[in-house]
């Protein structure tokens, strides 16, 4: 990692050049969830961390910290969504440097933070990364929109079908 790496809160000028950055990589993330983003971490749902190296974006992520996912809900375990870095700035220390301050923020108020991967190729670095940092399965199985499936159901496979994991902090 460069030392020029800098973490931020998302304020309302990064919402437009966010989204075009993505969507240069061919991602669809569109200027009004980083609207919605701001607003969150204004009312104090969630915080926005942003990366930047050298000056120019770098990637994102957020902590909810009250889950839908109702096992984390109960326990009361702030969780980490929607976590990205940009292709071009992957593999250099900036999603480790995200988790980072993301953990530190979050054992301020708990002893435990979740997050939950997609289970599709895609997603392989993001399961790689949340082993490698120690954190486990919940042992709830396949959850889709934040429920846990049961024998038998059919799912389609896309981002909302995930495998929650825990780390104790």
């Amino acid at each position: 990692m460069k030392h020029n790496l800098i973490l931020r809160k998302i304020q309302s000028e990064d919402c437009i050049p966010i989204s075009e950055a993505f969507n240069d990589q061919g991602w669809n993330k569109p200027v009004a969830q980083y609207k919605r983003y701001v607003e969150f971490q204004q009312e104090g749902s969630r915080d926005i961390i942003i990366a930047e190296l050298n000056g120019e974006f770098a990637g994102y992520l957020t902590i909810k910290w009250e889950s839908d996912y109702i096992p984390f809900r109960e326990k009361a375990i702030p969780e980490i969504v929607d976590f990205n870095v940009l292709k071009k700035f992957q593999r250099k220390g900036i999603g480790t440097a995200l988790m980072d301050e993301a953990e530190k923020r979050i054992k301020q108020v708990s002893d435990y933070a979740g997050i939950g991967f997609g289970v599709y190729k895609d997603y392989g670095a993001a399961q790689v990364l949340y082993i490698r940092r120690n954190y486990v399965p919940d042992g709830n199985g396949l959850v889709k929109d934040s429920r846990s499936l049961e024998y038998g159901e059919m799912v389609e496979v896309n981002d909302d079908l995930v495998i929650c994991l825990v780390k104790e902090l």
